[in-house]
């Protein structure tokens, strides 16, 4: 029985078809089902899932305008990012930030992951991360 997370974003899109093509095929979600009579599709990719259905006005709450998702990011955990990143390099789609190392001051600590960006065909910003653990923080404050 697939388990629902407490939030799953859903994704308006232009055309289901290129978006599921993205997202099966180069960022190797799995398809858990999809509605076809109403362009609707349920992917998860490890502990993420999104919902994913083409525009029909119903959940439009301005004009949407390519890129779509402006001034978010939505950040995914991967066990795998190394092989995630090479597919997309594999099938030459476009990277918007390149796969690095980032430390980020959580309380008292550094919390490190390994992420790259990328935007998907309609411009939604994705950002992909691995754990790399954690550190004392040395910066005073």
């Amino acid at each position: 029985m697939l388990k629902f997370n407490a939030l799953i974003p859903e994704l308006s899109v232009s055309n289901i078809e290129k978006s599921l093509h993205f997202y099966l095929n180069i960022l190797s979600f799995n398809l858990e089902y999809e509605r076809k009579e109403n362009k609707f599709a349920f992917l998860s990719l490890e502990e993420s899932q999104i919902m994913i259905e083409e525009r029909n006005g119903n959940w439009e709450t301005g004009d949407l305008v390519y890129p779509y998702g402006r001034g978010i990011n939505l950040q995914m955990a991967t066990n795998n990012i190394d092989e995630l990143y090479r597919n997309i390099v594999r099938n030459n789609y476009p990277i918007k930030i390149e796969i690095q190392e980032n430390w980020y001051r959580a309380a008292n600590k550094l919390v490190g992951q390994k992420e790259f960006l990328v935007l998907d065909p309609d411009g939604y910003l994705l950002r992909f991360a691995q754990s790399i653990g954690e550190k004392e923080d040395t910066v005073e404050k």
